[in-house]
């Protein structure tokens, strides 16, 4: 075999050996694609991993959670805090109350809130700026949720009525509002532990 054609072959195994070093050598896929939940940032100084947000969203969307306290801002700009009956429906927090009511006035002032959740073994809270519901599909969705939970709500114009709600609801009819999360801090009351906040992406208008 002449030189010249060695020396072919050669230049030929170098390239596919190339190619080959070249295919293995991509880059990997990012273990968390974009848009698939909120982006965390590890809060803990002690050591401890990032908390998972599938954590907090199991028990939310289980329903387990005892209380939600909400808290708005007065016309001074104290704060005002007050439990309401919130339930966790598609990755939003939706709750009634009366216009009169002092966090009603708020909310009609300035709609940003925070709520403050205690679910089993975390502790969370979710910052975001509620938006009254008026069309009626979402009304009659959301009263039946609540009727399936006990409270025996039904549609009245663009509100919702029952035959009684919590002492400190005022009269009914109650307004329907829905909070979409902008920002959670969650901290471990139970191993294992950690502090995590998640930034959630957020669309104008879309709220329902």
């Amino acid at each position: 075999m002449s030189k010249k054609a060695t020396s072919s072959k050669t230049t030929a195994r170098k390239a596919t050996r190339k190619k080959i070093t070249t295919k293995k050598a991509a880059p990997k896929r990012a273990t968390t694609p974009k848009g698939k939940g909120p982006t965390e940032k590890n809060l803990d100084i002690y050591g401890s991993a990032p908390l998972r947000w599938s954590r907090a969203l199991k028990q939310l969307e289980a329903g387990t959670a005892a209380s939600y306290w909400l808290a708005t801002t007065n016309p001074d700009s104290r704060p005002h805090v007050a439990a309401v009956g919130a339930l966790w429906v598609d990755g939003k927090i939706y709750f009634t109350t009366s216009t009169r009511t002092r966090k009603g006035r708020n909310l009609a002032a300035n709609p940003a809130c925070v709520f403050s959740v205690s679910l089993t073994g975390i502790d969370l809270v979710v910052e975001g700026s509620a938006v009254r519901i008026t069309d009626r599909p979402t009304l009659l969705r959301l009263a039946q949720r609540y009727a399936a939970q006990g409270w025996p709500a039904s549609v009245s114009g663009e509100a919702l009525t029952a035959k009684y709600s919590a002492p400190s609801a005022g009269p009914p009819p109650w307004n329907l509002y829905v909070v979409k999360p902008a920002t959670a801090f969650g901290v471990a009351t139970a191993e294992p532990w950690g502090a995590t906040r998640w930034q959630f992406e957020t669309r104008g208008g879309d709220q329902t």
